[in-house]
């Protein structure tokens, strides 16, 4: 018990430079928030929903952090501060980083049958603060969702998510194959919240240019052909 303890706490002091000891990272809330989580989750399991909702609202007025107790969650799983809201059919693997603000919510099913509502989020996952991930999707492996995207389609292993709707950006193999990247995405300017709308958009107008430089080639050719007719 006490190795799994310390492993646990060696594997955020891994991913946050903040901490000085195990022990200041045993007073952080997002711990703390595991840690009922794990006794309310067996409660729900076992069919005392009302006890496993008592563990969860001590939990919430405690931590600032609301964690259903139907949520399955992997191990090592890190969140950085608080304000954090993961729904009830909501997965989560293992080492997955979460930072605050982040929502895990669900969508309301087409057949009214209530069902898989929340995301999926496997190993290694990166979220950024504010972002929010929602419906019954998938978000691969070592992806990163970055500051308040909104995520609401399946998101690739490995991907970097941003924007409203969340789109995926291009990132350079060296960068994707580190083993964490701290705050969800590398500290350059083409990941800047504030850039993120206009890198969007240069995204989008080099698509454009590439359609407009096809249909006037196909152009050029329909005429080159009508005069070889001709």
């Amino acid at each position: 018990m006490f190795r799994r303890l310390k492993a646990y706490l060696d594997s955020i002091h891994a991913r946050d430079p903040a901490p000085r000891s195990r022990a200041e990272i045993l007073l952080y809330p997002g711990v703390w928030a595991v840690f009922y989580h794990r006794i309310a989750h067996r409660l729900f399991k076992g069919g005392w929903f009302f006890l496993a909702r008592a563990v969860n609202h001590w939990s919430r007025w405690m931590t600032a952090i609301d964690i259903h107790p139907g949520a399955t969650i992997g191990r090592n799983f890190f969140i950085d501060h608080g304000f954090v809201v993961i729904g009830e059919t909501a997965e989560i693997g293992d080492n997955v980083t979460m930072y605050q603000c982040v929502t895990l919510g669900g969508t309301s099913p087409d057949n009214g049958v209530a069902g898989k509502r929340h995301p999926t989020i496997l190993d290694g996952v990166i979220i950024g603060s504010g972002a929010q991930v929602l419906g019954p999707i998938t978000v691969g492996e070592r992806s990163r969702i970055g500051a308040n995207a909104v995520v609401t389609k399946d998101v690739p292993e490995g991907a970097v998510m941003v924007g409203i709707p969340a789109k995926a950006t291009l990132v350079e193999a060296a960068t994707w194959q580190k083993d964490f990247v701290p705050y969800g995405t590398p500290c350059s300017e083409i990941f800047d919240p504030a850039t993120q709308k206009l890198e969007i958009m240069r995204c989008e107008l080099e698509t454009l240019r590439k359609r407009l430089d096809a249909m006037i080639a196909g152009e050029a050719d329909s005429k080159a052909g009508r005069r070889d007719r001709a």
